[in-house]
C-alpha cells in the first residue's frame, strides 16, 4: 500500500502545534524531528541513536520537521485542509510564537518503508527518574529508573518536547502513594502511566480520539499497569465520574480553560492541577480563568516559549 509523506518545516516552539494539526488527518503516524535533539544526541548520546534525518544534518537548519503519513487516495483533499489549517496557525500565532516557514513538501512511500522510517526517529528519552523508550529498542534499564515502553505509531512524538518534560518533572514532585490521578487528553498514555510508575494507586485517562484511547490502553498493558489504569473516550471530563487527588493536562490554553466548568468538582479539595501546553501570551489567561473558579496559583515552570503551571483547588 502506498502513502503520501507530508513534511512541514517549522520551529521547535511550534512543532507540537503543527503536529496537532496533522493528527487530525492521519491515524498512521506523526513524527517530530527537532534540530535541538540532534545537537544534544551528537554531543552527548550518539551511541543511542542510529538514524539522523538527512535534512537535519544540513548545515544551517535550526528548526523542526514534522512528518505525517496519509493514504495516497486522500492526498489532494488532505493537502488542502492542511494548508488551510497552517494558514490559520500562522495568523493566530502572529506576535505570540514564531512558526517558521511552514513550507510543506510531500513524497510517495511504500507502507513498509514509512513504518521503518518512522521507527528510526525514536530513541530513549530521559525525564528525571522517568525514561520513555520505544518497545522495539533494546534498553539497559539503570537502577532507580522507571521505564515506560511505548509500542505504537500513534500519538507519540520523537523529541523531548518542553511541555511533556515539564509535566513529568511536576508529576515527580506531586504524585504521592495511594492517590488517583486524572490524565486529561492522555494521547499515548505517557503521563497516566508515569503517574502509576511514580506511585499513584490509579490513573484515569481520557481522550476524545479513539486512536489515542486504543494506544493508551495498549501501552498501559505492555507496561504492566493495566490493573491500575482506566482509559475513557471522552471530551475532557465529560461523562467521567471519578474524583482525582491530582490532575494533569498537556493541551492548549483554550482547551484548558474549558475545564473550569468541571475540574473544581472532580478534583478533591486542596488537590493540585498540573497544566502545560501554554504559550507565554496565554499564561495569565489560564491563571486568571482558574483563579476565578477557586484555584490558587502555586508555581510556574517555563521552557522556551512554553509554560506549565500548578494550581490548587482551594475552593471559592
Amino acid at each position: 500500500m502506498k502513502f503520501t509523506e507530508f513534511t512541514i518545516s517549522t520551529t521547535s516552539e511550534a512543532s507540537e502545534l503543527v503536529a496537532d494539526i496533522l493528527w487530525q488527518y492521519t491515524t498512521y503516524g506523526v513524527a517530530v524531528c527537532d534540530y535541538k535533539d540532534v545537537i544534544e544526541l551528537i554531543e552527548n548520546r550518539r551511541d543511542t541513536f542510529d538514524y539522523l534525518e538527512d535534512e537535519l544534518q544540513t548545515q544551517g537548519f535550526n528548526g523542526a520537521l514534522v512528518k505525517a503519513y496519509v493514504e495516497l487516495s486522500e492526498t489532494e483533499v488532505v493537502a488542502k485542509q492542511i494548508n488551510s489549517d497552517l494558514e490559520n496557525l500562522e495568523k493566530n500565532a502572529k506576535g505570540n510564537i514564531l512558526v517558521g516557514s511552514l513550507e510543506t513538501t510531500r513524497r510517495i512511500v511504500e507502507g513498509d518503508d514509512w513504518i521503518e522510517i518512522w521507527k528510526k526517529h525514536f530513541r530513549p528519552i530521559h525525564y528525571g527518574k522517568i525514561v520513555i523508550c520505544p518497545k522495539w529498542i533494546e534498553y539497559d534499564e539503570k537502577p532507580n529508573e522507571k521505564v515506560i515502553y511505548i509500542d505504537s505509531n500513534m500519538a507519540f512524538g520523537t523529541g523531548e518536547h518542553e511541555t511533556t518534560s515539564m509535566c513529568i518533572t511536576l508529576l515527580e514532585e506531586y504524585v504521592e502513594e495511594n492517590t488517583t490521578v486524572l490524565d486529561i487528553g492522555t494521547g499515548s498514555g505517557v503521563l497516566g502511566i508515569a503517574s502509576v510508575k511514580l506511585g499513584a494507586k490509579r490513573a484515569v485517562m481520557t481522550d476524545i480520539d479513539q486512536v489515542a484511547v486504543l494506544s493508551a490502553n495498549h501501552n498501559a498493558e505492555i507496561n504492566g499497569v493495566s490493573e491500575k489504569t482506566e482509559v475513557w473516550r471522552s471530551d475532557l471530563l465529560n461523562g467521567v465520574s471519578d474524583i482525582g487527588d491530582l490532575a494533569v493536562a498537556n493541551i492548549t490554553a483554550e482547551i484548558l480553560v474549558r475545564l473550569t466548568n468541571d475540574i473544581s468538582t472532580q478534583l478533591k479539595k486542596d488537590g493540585y492541577f498540573i497544566m502545560s501546553g501554554i504559550i507565554k501570551s496565554k499564561l495569565n489567561f489560564v491563571i486568571k480563568s482558574f483563579s476565578s473558579c477557586g484555584f490558587k496559583h502555586i508555581k510556574t515552570l517555563d521552557k522556551g516559549e512554553w509554560h506549565a503551571v500548578v494550581m490548587q483547588n482551594v475552593g471559592l
